[in-house]
């Protein structure tokens, strides 16, 4: 497993599931947050406020893809300064 940095680890098992080790970002002071998390070659994500809600999936291209759009700044005019 990668070094995690700035991340929380957190796991979640639900009856007859494998256990899925969600992440958050450390930046996240509120808990009401985006938590990341990979299996079966998926990315997944889903709302911490709500993780039962449902999970959106990802493949690991779209979500590489998505990754190297943040980093770049293509989203930032979505965000408060």
């Amino acid at each position: 497993m990668k070094k995690v940095t700035r991340m929380s680890l957190l796991s979640e098992r639900g009856a007859g599931e494998l256990e899925i080790g969600w992440r958050r970002s450390s930046f996240c002071a509120s808990g009401e947050c985006v938590e990341v998390a990979a299996q079966d070659g998926l990315i997944l994500l889903r709302d911490s406020k709500n993780p039962h809600a449902g999970v959106l999936r990802y493949s690991v291209d779209e979500f590489q893809a998505f990754v190297r759009g943040c980093r770049d700044g293509e989203f930032d005019d979505l965000i408060a300064s």
